[in-house]
């Protein structure tokens, strides 16, 4: 593809996208690191909100994205009900975006536990206190109830057995750039067995 060249160039999607996430952390002043999730019910109405995404993993046909959640949680709920999610990343400074759709496994085992080790010890308590996307009476019986999450279990929780990562194996990666005129630039790269197939799309 002779015209796929700068920002877009390459022959490993996770390699650009990696590239393009360490411009805008240099450029977004919060959370560069910033997806809206999009999932289904049982019933296929579609749900979305922001969640931060936490590891870059592998590459090529490999390649994976994780982020972590309290699995009982309306998106926990929905994931496991389908396992197919989609999420886009915006970057206004850049103006750039990432889609990516694809299937979905939890990431339940080390990487999971290292990662909620390292989280700051009042949100390591907070994930045992909520009973995230259930109704709350009042934000000071979260506090209280994270409180005695933090008598119970000390200044070293172990993680929640309800609380952990899942994974977006990725069948299709969309790069899109804005352009002048709104005559945008658009690569969609779709998993094969063995490569990536690579289209330009019309803006």
């Amino acid at each position: 593809m002779g015209d796929r060249d700068g920002i877009f160039a390459g022959d490993d999607p996770f390699a650009i996208i990696r590239s393009w996430l360490a411009e805008a952390e240099a450029s977004e002043p919060n959370d560069p690191n910033a997806i809206a999730l999009a999932t289904a019910d049982a019933d296929g109405l579609p749900d979305i909100r922001m969640v931060l995404l936490k590891d870059i993993d592998g590459a090529g046909l490999d390649g994976s994205f994780v982020f972590y959640t309290n699995y009982e949680s309306a998106k926990g709920q929905q994931l496991a009900v389908n396992g197919q999610a989609a999420f886009v990343m915006h970057w206004k400074s850049l103006r750039r975006q990432i889609r990516v759709r694809g299937t979905v496994t939890r990431e339940d085992g080390p990487q999971a536990d290292a990662y909620y080790a390292s989280r700051a010890l009042q949100s390591r308590l907070g994930a045992w206190a909520s009973a995230q996307s259930q109704p709350l009476e009042s934000r000071a019986s979260l506090m209280a109830a994270t409180a005695r999450q933090g008598l119970v279990h000390g200044t070293n929780p172990p993680r929640p057995p309800f609380w952990g990562g899942f994974r977006i194996a990725p069948s299709q990666i969309e790069f899109w750039a804005d352009g002048a005129f709104r005559l945008h630039d658009r690569f969609c790269w779709r998993k094969q067995e063995t490569a990536w197939t690579i289209t330009r799309l019309s803006p």
